[in-house]
Formats: C-alpha cells, structure tokens, sequence
C-alpha cells in the first residue's frame, strides 16, 4: 500500500504529533512536564508513551500482531487505568492517532485510492483500541480486586484488635 510508505516515511512527525495531542489530555502543568522532561528516569510517564507509541506505529505499518500490539499498549494502559481518567479517556488517545494522521496526510488525501487506503488505516487504529479497552479492562478490574483484598485485611485486623475474632481453640473444628 502507498499509504504505507507515506506514513513510514512520516512517522517521526506523526508519533511526536501523537504523543503531544495525547499528553495534552492531562492538566496543563502536567502536559508541560511530559513535554519537556526527556530523562527516562524524571519522567517515567513521558518515556513509556513515547516509546510505547513508537513501537505501536510500526506495528501497524507492519505486522499488526495483536499480541505485540498488547504489549506495547499494556504500560501505556496500565499507567492511564490507575490514573484519574473514565475509560473513554484513558483509551481515547488511540483516536487521536486518526486525527494526526488526516493532518500530515492532508495533501495526499486528495487522491482517491489513497484515501481508501486511509480508511484501511483507521480500521487498524479501531482494532487498536479495542485491544487498549480491553487492557483497560483487566487492570481496572486487577486494581478492584486489589483494593477489595486490602479492605477485607484492614477489616480482618481491626476484629482481631477488638478482640472480635476468637482464634483459640473453640474456634477450631472438632475432627
């Protein structure tokens, strides 16, 4: 496909484009400090995003593995799923993806066949938030039973504190 090569040959502009257009779904202050901090170590958040972008771009001009796909998206995911975001948000930056590319394509849309292949495209980036809301999905639902575990704990500790829970011997069953 033609629209292959155009967005191999793009593909710095459009990661930095998306990586850009997803931070600024954080707070300003936030946003800025993703922007600008380039050590890994700083800005733990920023480095996987780029990275993890990256990566996941060249999946999809090339192989569109799903599970490579999953395990680039799996720490961008992981990072949004305990933050403060619906789930609309925390995977919603996949569509910003469609966006970037329509605007570093602009000029080369105007050729039909192109513009079909762009289509093909956006369907790649649609199965690629399927797989991102499913990754959402797992570790909402890993941090649920997380939090559930320490509540059950905290709860257990203070019985016993009380005095609540009698663990001497008529607790135990007869045999």
């Amino acid at each position: 496909m033609r629209i292959e090569k155009l967005l191999a040959q793009k593909s710095s502009k459009i990661v930095k484009d998306w990586f850009n257009q997803t931070v600024e779904t954080y707070p300003s202050d936030t946003a800025q400090f993703l922007k600008r901090q380039r050590d890994p170590f700083a800005n733990p958040v920023g480095a996987t995003a780029r990275t993890g972008m990256e990566a996941i771009f060249s999946e999809m001009l090339g192989g569109m593995s799903h599970q490579t796909l999953s395990d680039f998206l799996d720490p961008l995911i992981r990072i949004r799923a305990v933050q403060n975001f619906t789930p609309s948000q925390a995977t919603g930056f996949i569509f910003l993806l469609k966006k970037v590319i329509r605007n570093r394509l602009a000029s080369d849309l105007k050729d039909a066949t192109l513009y079909d292949e762009l289509l093909i495209v956006e369907s790649r980036i649609d199965e690629l938030s399927l797989l991102a809301f499913n990754i959402y999905m797992e570790c909402r639902e890993k941090l649920f039973r997380i939090m559930e575990k320490e509540v059950k704990n905290k709860a257990l500790h203070v019985f016993k504190q009380e005095g609540l829970l009698n663990n001497g011997p008529a607790c135990k069953p007869e045999i």
